[in-house]
């Protein structure tokens, strides 16, 4: 039995972007998780378990986002993670 993988798209909608803390409860998120766990924006890939890594996406609201788990709970992580921006990380 291979790796699972799961992926979903999605758009940065919270006001001010993927700022210091939405990024670092994106990454507090990820890091519950065991897959590894990566952000692509246009040409751009971050670790999602690495603020320095996210905050570099500079993702502005309105950004697409695209997550990619692979491992073991991957389905679940990429929920997780697309439940939260879904909530504009809370913010508004």
């Amino acid at each position: 039995m291979g790796t699972a993988s799961n992926t979903a798209e999605c758009i940065i909608k919270n006001k001010l972007g993927l700022h210091a803390r939405p990024a670092s409860l994106f990454v507090q998120t990820a890091t519950k998780f065991d897959s590894d766990i990566t952000v692509k924006k246009d040409d751009e890939v971050a670790n999602g378990k690495s603020l320095m890594s996210m905050l570099v996406l500079s993702a502005a609201c309105g950004s697409k986002l695209i997550i990619t788990a692979k491992g073991p709970d991957a389905e679940q992580a990429v929920k997780a993670l697309n439940e939260l921006i879904d909530r504009r990380f809370d913010e508004e």
